[in-house]
């Protein structure tokens, strides 16, 4: 099984208060609705199968307005289910058959009139009939409700799952009302994409999935490019995870194509409704090209990133003023006197190396960005602190802080980017060979090289230096040997290299 995990624009100026308030909804529907929704689902299946049973073996039975709905909008949509139905010669499907077989006439008539009254009452009083969509008697109401109604708690820990990955970002970029406005009309036209294939279907439709994957839709047009971790669960033994990632533009349409081939496959029969995931999925891609290419998105844009610069701490807007009028060290001063009072004030630490580089003040500069890069890190925003860390190298800062260093390398690894990963992590070894994270980088880049990178020779080389390091390490002796014994067996054998690393060096692979 494959699902997402994360991607690397899960941030936001804001918090998604709107996305929070729709999973807060689904769950309390779900905690309301869940067991009454299960019950009525087995009533109206039981009822609508014997009905159709009955009425296809004695056509000339009457029926009521409901169940005359129920056989005419079944045989349109599955006439050679229903031609089987007709046929006596067909085994009976269970012990209330085999007995209606024998029934007299009169028993037959009140059969049929006791399950009219049935389906009569579950339409006039059960969840499922008010509030689940129905394709072929839909309902204003329905519409709107069945988005928020879910059918077990894996239906709605994945659907919620995906809501918070796809939603939370595009409500950073489009604003709470417009995000929450997109939400709701696309639920509703999923439905009615899902109802224009399967006008007559008797199957009911719950679930936020269709909104869901138009958002999945909107965030392909507005973020192509972002990396979506996946991972793929499998079992040899014991539970196991491999996690990879790829680019929006290839993991979505895969997605779509997918929902395509099981649509066209199953039809309406498959217990899921594909159809509605590939009409939300449309609904929200050009919702998306709309706001993009109308302006809207980016004036909604604007009037966010104008709330959140008002908001700000009155020293950074001091500071911006001092900026827009070259009054670099008023500027600074202002800065400096936020971070002494608010160490982590990530908006100080963005502007700071900008101002310091106009100085000429290099060192300075060099720490600013220090900062920077580690607070990026602790608000989980890759992307800028790897821009940090470029931008500390191109000025010539070649001791980036152990502790942010190996954060950064970790990040690169669960992008799965090996290559980057290994060559950071014997970088750190070689700039602080004094300290214990030094023969942490160095065995994690042996075990790069050794299961990722498929070269054993420089993994048993960074392994032997990780065990002849002067940094006590003999908590980590075991793995270290474990390491060397692996990389040896893989490189065909031989005995490990005693090999270190020397202060302002980095080894080559």
């Amino acid at each position: 099984m494959i699902i997402p995990l994360r991607h690397e624009n899960h941030r936001g100026r804001r918090w998604p208060y709107v996305t929070i308030a729709i999973i807060a909804l689904n769950l309390l529907f779900f905690l309301v609705t869940w067991s009454g929704l299960e019950r009525d689902a087995g009533q109206l299946a039981e009822v609508q199968s014997r009905t159709l049973r009955l009425a296809a073996i004695y056509p000339k039975l009457a029926l009521t307005p409901s169940q005359q709905e129920l056989v005419d909008g079944f045989r349109r949509s599955q006439p050679a289910t229903w031609e089987r139905l007709t046929s006596r010669n067909r085994n009976p499907a269970d012990l209330w058959e085999i007995e209606m077989l024998h029934f007299e006439p009169e028993q037959l008539d009140e059969e049929m009139a006791q399950l009219g009254r049935q389906m009569d009452q579950l339409r006039r009083d059960s969840v499922l009939s008010h509030y689940a969509f129905f394709p072929s008697r839909p309902t204003l109401i329905s519409y709107l409700a069945a988005n928020f109604l879910h059918g077990g708690w894996m239906h709605l820990i994945f659907n919620m799952w995906f809501l918070w990955l796809a939603g939370a970002v595009l409500e950073d970029v489009w604003g709470r009302p417009l995000y929450a406005a997109v939400y709701l009309v696309s639920g509703m036209g999923a439905l009615a994409a899902h109802a224009l294939v399967f006008p007559d279907s008797l199957i009911p439709v719950i679930g936020a999935s269709g909104a869901i994957s138009a958002l999945m839709g909107a965030f392909l047009v507005r973020f192509p490019k972002t990396k979506i971790q996946l991972g793929f669960f499998y079992w040899i033994m014991r539970p196991k995870l491999f996690r990879f990632s790829w680019p929006a533009y290839a993991v979505l349409p895969l997605w779509l194509l997918g929902q395509l081939f099981s649509g066209t496959l199953e039809g309406d029969t498959g217990g899921v409704a594909y159809w509605a995931h590939i009409g939300g999925f449309g609904v929200g891609l050009v919702l998306a090209l709309l706001l993009r290419f109308s302006g809207i998105e980016r004036k909604m844009d604007q009037a966010i990133e104008a709330k959140v610069t008002w908001s700000a701490d009155p020293r950074i807007v001091k500071a911006g003023e001092y900026l827009e009028k070259k009054e670099l060290d008023l500027a600074i001063a202002e800065l400096q006197a936020q971070v002494a009072e608010k160490p982590d004030s990530i908006e100080a630490w963005e502007m700071l190396p900008s101002l310091y580089w106009k100085k000429g003040d290099i060192p300075a500069h060099q720490a600013a960005v220090e900062n920077a890069c580690r607070l990026h890190l602790k608000a989980k925003n890759l992307e800028a602190a790897w821009q940090d860390y470029e931008e500390y190298a191109r000025t010539g800062g070649g001791k980036m802080p152990s502790a942010t260093w190996i954060e950064l390398c970790r990040h690169a690894e669960d992008q799965q980017n090996w290559e980057r990963a290994a060559g950071e992590y014997e970088k750190l070894a070689a700039a602080w060979p004094a300290e214990r994270a030094s023969v942490l980088a160095l065995i994690s880049a042996g075990r790069i090289h050794l299961h990722h990178l498929g070269n054993p020779a420089q993994a048993k080389r960074l392994y032997a230096a990780a065990q002849n390091s002067s940094v006590p390490h003999r908590d980590w002796d075991e793995t270290i040997r474990k390491g060397l014994d692996k990389a040896a067996a893989a490189a065909g054998g031989g005995k490990p290299e005693t090999v270190a690393l020397s202060p302002g060096s980095s080894a080559k692979h």
